[in-house]
């Protein structure tokens, strides 16, 4: 069967290596302790050619919808932010190029100037052919609630692309107040992929539903990873809580999301969170990803292997909800 993953990442080290060091550290990247005889998944993102099409022809995997990882234009302010943003794009346009039934691509953008970022989203669209655009996590503290960022949003609905919302690392006072004082290591796992990154993210689409964004941009999609980033088991109790003190808002906050949000699997592969993701939002909203290479293709395989759906329900999570959304071409059967 056809299958898409959508949450497939790469990196251009030579362009990534222009922001200063100190924006990095600053910014919180720090080194990930690797097990013995683990590939370094930082070893594999720069690779968008054989090795990576060898992976996805041994797991079944015919698209993956590439996304620049680690340092970005969202580090960089004004022209050098616009500047790098526009040549990831053209890095990943031309590995799209070569193989076009197999990538396909989200715009990197230059989230410090909301204007740039609305046009390069229009270019890496309209010029370049891309799906949709990806923001990682906040921008100097702003999240996509923000007024600044309406002329983005705007801009997406404009071009009928969603908009994927993915996990960044913490800003230096939420690691402090929540993530310091722990064992290395340990501390950089729960403020990342072991915890903060998911509730972040969930904290933002909320955000965005609480702040009136959702309402002012009701043809918005928007894509979150990780199934559901904590989300589908806290819906019931978001209507409870909130009953009282949304009434500004057009539409209750988990109706606003179930319109316009879409999930993906993107590094769990387990039955309960899927289940859990399944009843609340639905088959019709949730898409296969992998989250290559962060996670590894075959286990992303298995998880597909071993869930009981019908058929074409399976058809709809392995590739139909994302060739809609996203107007991914299929090829047509010989």
């Amino acid at each position: 069967m056809r299958t898409v993953a959508l949450e497939e990442h790469f990196a251009v080290p030579s362009l990534s290596q222009r922001i200063a060091k100190d924006i990095i550290s600053r910014r919180g990247y720090r080194p990930r302790n690797l097990a013995p005889g683990v590939p370094n998944p930082l070893e594999l993102l720069p690779e968008i050619g054989e090795i990576r099409l060898k992976s996805m022809d041994e797991t079944g995997i015919t698209v993956q919808v590439l996304s620049n990882s680690g340092p970005g234009p969202d580090l960089l302010p004004g022209a050098d932010g616009i500047a790098l943003a526009r040549e990831l794009n053209d890095h990943l346009a031309a590995a799209v190029a070569r193989h076009p039934d197999r990538f396909a691509g989200f715009a990197s953008l230059p989230l410090q100037t909301p204007d740039a970022a609305a046009a390069e989203l229009k270019r890496a669209v309209k010029e370049l052919g891309f799906v949709g655009g990806m923001v990682n996590g906040t921008t100097e503290g702003r999240f996509l609630d923000h007024p600044s960022y309406d002329v983005l949003l705007a801009a997406a609905v404009e071009l009928d692309v969603p908009i994927y919302i993915h996990p960044h690392i913490p800003p230096e006072p939420v690691r402090q107040a929540y993530f310091s004082g722990l064992p290395d290591g340990a501390d950089r796992v729960l403020e990342t992929a072991g915890w903060g990154w998911h509730s972040e993210t969930a904290v933002h689409l909320l955000r965005m539903a609480v702040a009136g964004t959702l309402d002012r941009h009701p043809r918005l999609r928007l894509i979150v990873g990780h199934m559901g980033e904590m989300l589908p088991m806290m819906m019931a109790r978001i209507d409870q809580v909130f009953k009282h003190d949304i009434g500004h808002l057009k539409r209750p906050i988990t109706r606003a999301i179930l319109d316009q949000v879409w999930l993906t699997t993107s590094g769990i592969f387990d039955e309960p969170p899927f289940l859990t993701a399944l009843l609340t939002f639905g088959i019709d909203r949730i898409m296969f990803s992998v989250d290559y290479p962060y996670a590894p293709n075959i286990a992303g395989r298995k998880f597909l292997d071993r869930i009981a759906l019908a058929p074409a329900d399976m058809a709809k999570l392995a590739h139909g909800t994302a060739d809609q959304l996203l107007k991914l071409k299929v090829a047509k059967a010989k």
